[in-house]
Parts: C-alpha cells; structure tokens; sequence
C-alpha cells in the first residue's frame, strides 16, 4: 500500500520511482514464497509483475529524459 501511494502521490520523479522500488521488493519476496511453498503460479505471476515494476524502476530513476515532455 507505501508503494502505491507514493506512485499515486504524484509527487515527482523520484518519488514515483521509489514507490516502484519498493514494489520490485514485493515482488521478489512473493517469488520466493511462491516457489518455496509450491505455488508457481503465484511465483510466475509476480515475476511478470517485477518486469513490469524494473521497467517502471527504469523509466523513473534511471532515464534522464522525461518521456511526457516528447508526447505530441
């Protein structure tokens, strides 16, 4: 719920890009107990999740540029 709120705080980049981070901590403890308890559904799905979080992860904290500057 910390990391959606920072993400929906729109409080700038790096907050947003925070919130994300924390979301990729999620994710890998969601991975781990999956796998650890048989649940790889579980696991798969929060591997996906983790993409789509690294991605987030990239575009906030990583990428210089800001890309809703670029958008006609």
């Amino acid at each position: 719920m910390i990391a959606a709120a920072m993400i929906a705080w729109n409080g700038g980049r790096r907050l947003t890009g925070w919130g994300f981070v924390v979301f990729l901590g999620a994710s890998v403890a969601w991975i781990i107990s999956g796998f650890l308890t048989g649940e790889n559904a579980l696991a798969v799905q929060n591997i996906v999740l983790f993409g789509i979080n690294a991605l987030g992860v990239y575009r906030y904290l990583w990428r210089k540029d800001d890309p809703s500057e670029n958008a006609s």
